[in-house]
């Protein structure tokens, strides 16, 4: 039995630990191989794939022997590691940060319900097109992008759907099986759509156009997720304030969409009019940051709406004060869900499994 570690300080260092694996499979030699840090955590739940002997993990949370260890119910229960081998397809969610996901809990169980040979996992990336370039065999055959690499995504894929392109913003990139990689956008169709229906279910509305017509819709982020809600929210005929903590970001955004730009601190004190929605884009909030809030309570007065994309927690500052206030909320999560569903439809070409799904978040994240 031979044992190979190594502390990688890229996630593409693993590939050079799965080339190990291959090649003492290949020569009939046992070996145990494993990556120590969390941008090794792939190469504990991957290992079986390119044949590993064997991967370790803890019996419980906290009582970790080593650096990014899973706990032996994740590696069973969310990765389901007794069924991963040589043929089983790798998705995942590309992020920094990306241990807080609760994609790879959502998207396994969702494969599984349909029995899809797949795992999806979480990849800490710093440079995502070296992990593009890296990870390039047709096995890596989807991901989810997240903060910060939703823009530069677009650059990345050879090819690049018309609405993404349109946003300046990828979510979901496919391979395929000529190797291409094809860039979409989720974000804006599940956040817009959750929006709305918050709207629907609370506020009477007329129902042939959207509650969004018309409405001042405040979009505080310039990111990927601020430029999916921006257009979206354009597109249904809002008309769109951009709110950012760098004007300079926030001035090109609304060039962009032909909307005014803001600062944080500008927009404590924007109230042109009451009966606003708001739609927070940043992490601003998000675990273990919880205490923070990009808006103060006093400020949310005039809002009548108020979304919030972070959904770690399930109930944000944001959402907490603002409910307090007399807002209508949507969570993160209805976008979270909704934004997977579309996912899951790229990955699998089947359709969604809605109310499962919906199970999972509400249950196991």
């Amino acid at each position: 039995m031979h044992v190979q570690q190594f502390r990688g300080s890229e996630i593409v260092d693993v590939s050079r630990m799965f080339q190990i694996l291959v090649h003492c499979q290949e020569k009939q030699v046992p070996i145990i191989g494993l990556v120590m840090n969390d941008r090794g955590f792939i190469s504990r739940v991957l290992c079986p794939k390119f044949g590993g002997y064997l991967t370790f993990g803890s019996l419980e949370k906290g009582k970790e022997s080593a650096p990014a260890q899973p706990t032996v119910a994740d590696l069973i229960n969310v990765y389901n590691i007794r069924q991963i081998g040589p043929d089983t397809k790798v998705f995942g969610i590309i992020g920094k940060p990306v241990g807080h996901s609760k994609s790879p809990i959502l998207h396994n169980e969702a494969f599984r319900s349909v029995g899809l040979n797949a795992v999806y996992v979480p990849f800490l990336v710093d440079d995502l097109a070296k992990f593009l370039h890296t990870y390039s065999s047709p096995d890596f055959a989807g991901f989810s992008c997240t903060i910060p690499h939703k823009e530069d995504a677009v650059r990345c894929c050879d090819e690049v759907d018309p609405i993404a392109r349109d946003i300046g913003a990828v979510n979901t990139i496919i391979r395929k099986p000529n190797g291409n990689l094809v860039g979409y956008n989720t974000d804006y169709v599940g956040a817009i759509s959750a929006i709305e229906d918050g709207i629907r279910a609370t506020q009477s509305t007329r129902s042939t156009t959207s509650p969004l017509a018309g409405r001042l819709f405040v979009v505080i982020g310039a990111g990927g997720a601020g430029k999916a809600l921006a257009y979206g929210a354009k597109e249904k005929g809002a008309r769109v304030v951009i709110a950012n903590r760098t004007f300079a970001r926030a001035q090109e955004l609304g060039n962009l969409i032909g909307g005014p730009a803001l600062t944080l601190a500008e927009l404590e004190n924007y109230h042109p009019e009451e009966g606003m929605i708001l739609a927070n884009t940043t992490a601003i909030g998000m675990h273990p940051n919880t205490n923070d809030t990009p808006l103060s309570k006093q400020a949310l007065k005039s809002y009548a709406v108020v979304f919030d994309a972070v959904y770690t927690p399930k109930e944000t500052r944001l959402l907490r004060e603002a409910a307090e206030c007399g807002a209508t909320v949507v969570s993160g999560l209805e976008m979270f869900i909704r934004q997977a569903e579309g996912q899951f439809e790229h990955f699998t070409g089947m359709p969604a499994p809605d109310s499962l799904m919906r199970d999972i978040v509400l249950t196991k994240t």
